[in-house]
């Protein structure tokens, strides 16, 4: 839903029962109100949220991407990842303030509509995530420009566990600037049709309560900073014996998802470091995208989470130790959004 309140432009993403999950009208409609108001004297912020109580949004459309692969090799996948991250770059260098309210799941496509925003507003009922190891995939969206910008080695936690960061979490990690209580959320989008910014910010903004990740440093920061998946979950089981029980359960989840993606999401880490823009890294994920949508891990991880919804992926290769240095390099080839 796009309209205009005041001097404000409000996207608000309107597919409820699928937890406004994003598809490729969706982002055709956002890129052409941002078009239209750019140059639009009236318009002095825009403003993104969701529909419902659950979210913001729960990422990309990916049953869609899995016909996609099923159907027409790939084309209309690869069509809505060309237009959603040059939009993600858009969002990024849009020259009016773009004030997104991460309320509830905000998870994959939905980071990358909020999280490159100039105003990133959490609650303490925020769920931030890129999950795309747990179906197959690797972060895209500019997921692994800002997992690469966390503190320490947090980022690669968080892409390798697909774990979700609280609020707090997200304002540490760098993926949210202010903390609103929820039961303010009412008052401040009313407050948003119109009002200066930065009153309405120094009226509802706190303090973000303490990041619980932050206080894991200590041991994630020891781990991920290994070279390789399986000297990282093997630096994970020995914390874990020492008593460091949140080190060995993290290592049973990059056990669990797809041993490809979580060797490439490493890797595209470590480059997207390197890579320093937002541009290139984008540039980098389009293409490791069209290859993941190649192979066997992300359609049969699209099944069992939620076609089958068995939860027992049968990922092709099983085991960490089967994926070649060779197949992890194959993702980083062909050709680029630009």
């Amino acid at each position: 839903m796009v309209e205009v309140r005041g001097s404000a432009g409000h996207l608000t993403l309107n597919r409820p029962r699928a937890l406004n999950s994003l598809n490729h009208a969706m982002v055709r409609r956002i890129d052409a109100a941002l078009t239209a108001w750019e140059h639009d004297e009236r318009i002095a912020y825009v403003v993104l949220d969701g529909a419902g109580e659950r979210g913001l949004c729960a990422g990309g459309d990916i049953r869609a991407i899995r016909d996609s692969a099923l159907t027409d090799d790939g084309a209309s996948a690869r069509a809505f990842w060309r237009d959603e991250y040059r939009l993600n770059a858009r969002i990024a260098r849009f020259p009016k303030p773009y004030v997104a309210l991460m309320d509830g799941i905000v998870m994959g496509g939905g980071v990358g509509l909020a999280g490159h925003g100039s105003v990133r507003i959490v609650t303490e009922r925020s769920r931030v995530a890129m999950p795309e190891v747990g179906i197959g995939f690797v972060p895209d969206v500019g997921g692994t420009y800002l997992l690469g910008r966390a503190p320490g080695e947090l980022g690669t936690h968080l892409g390798l566990t697909a774990d979700a960061m609280s609020g707090a979490d997200a304002v540490h990690c760098g993926f949210a600037d202010h903390f609103v209580p929820a039961e303010r959320l009412p008052a401040l989008r009313a407050a948003l049709d119109g009002r200066q910014l930065d009153d309405v910010l120094g009226e509802f903004t706190v303090e973000a309560p303490p990041s619980a990740l932050a206080g894991q440093r200590h041991w994630i920061d020891a781990c991920y900073a290994a070279d390789s998946v399986e000297e990282i979950v093997r630096r994970l089981t020995a914390h874990g014996d020492d008593g460091e029980h949140a080190a060995k359960e993290a290592a049973a989840r990059v056990l669990g998802h797809s041993p490809t993606a979580v060797k490439v999401t490493l890797e595209a880490l470590r480059r997207a470091r390197a890579l320093g823009t937002l541009d290139a890294v984008l540039d980098q994920e389009y293409r490791v995208s069209c290859v993941a949508l190649a192979g066997p891990d992300l359609v049969e991880g699209v099944r069992a989470q939620v076609v089958d919804k068995d939860r027992s992926p049968r990922w092709s290769p099983a085991e960490l130790s089967a994926v070649t240095e060779a197949e992890v390099e194959r993702h980083f080839s062909g050709a680029g959004l630009v």
